[in-house]
């Protein structure tokens, strides 16, 4: 194996202290939502595609009955994948449509305003 000495004393000497090698739990803010209502989170917006977060977050209540906020609601999306995406705004142009646009613009580029 291609490891440092030291992690495998680290290791061992874990493995003999808590009986397992898996990593320690962390400091940090604990989660406002559990998993099953990130999943539900996103079953909602997958369901319902015009469902804002704004909507979603008064709808849903965290940990201990407390709101979760729009932020919570679109980083959960985010990392299952799903980010809101604007439509777009524009003529819907076919190939047809550009090569014609394209023809006209090379037939009226010397022109000069009068």
């Amino acid at each position: 194996m291609n490891l440092n000495r030291t992690t495998i004393i680290r290791l061992r000497q874990r493995l003999h202290e808590t009986d397992t090698v898996s990593d320690r739990p962390r400091c940090g803010r604990p989660r406002c939502t559990t998993q099953r209502q990130d999943r539900n989170l996103v079953r909602n917006h997958m369901k319902n595609r015009f469902l804002s977060a704004s909507a979603s977050s008064r709808q849903t209540r965290g940990r201990n009955n407390q709101l979760i906020s729009e932020n919570t609601v679109r980083r959960r999306l985010s990392t299952s994948g799903l980010r809101a995406r604007r439509p777009y705004i524009g003529p819907i142009l076919t190939q047809r449509h550009g090569h014609q646009r394209t023809l006209w613009a090379q037939e009226h580029a010397a022109w000069d305003r009068i």
